[in-house]
């Protein structure tokens, strides 16, 4: 079983950065994908940033350029950090881990991006 922590969301004007961070419950060399998640009002859960089995990472078109995750073996942690800020970005972010086929989920965060 997987526990994952986020934190880091908040309120940031248009252009502005945000750091998200998740913490996993065990060493994040055991779990086979994990990475970040979104869901806006009205809309479907879709991902943003992963890590998967290779090391580069895959993104969410609409986020590449902006957007980087990145990833400490030694706090068990995996970060966002979010640039260029736009309404657009506003959601829940949510951590999301798979581990021996099961799929974990943080509580989320709220991201709002606003003027």
């Amino acid at each position: 079983q997987v526990q994952l922590v986020e934190s880091g969301g908040g309120l940031v004007q248009p252009g502005g950065s945000l750091r998200l961070s998740c913490a996993a419950s065990r060493s994040i060399y055991s779990i086979n994908a994990m990475g970040w998640y979104r869901q806006a009002p009205g809309k479907q859960r879709e991902l943003v940033a992963r890590f998967t089995s290779g090391t580069v990472p895959n993104y969410a078109s609409s986020v590449k350029g902006r957007f980087a995750i990145s990833r400490d073996n030694a706090k068990n942690t995996v970060d966002l950090q979010m640039n260029s800020l736009k309404p657009e970005d506003t959601a829940v972010y949510y951590c999301n881990a798979v581990y021996y086929s099961r799929e974990y989920w943080g509580q989320g965060t709220q991201v709002t991006v606003s003027s």
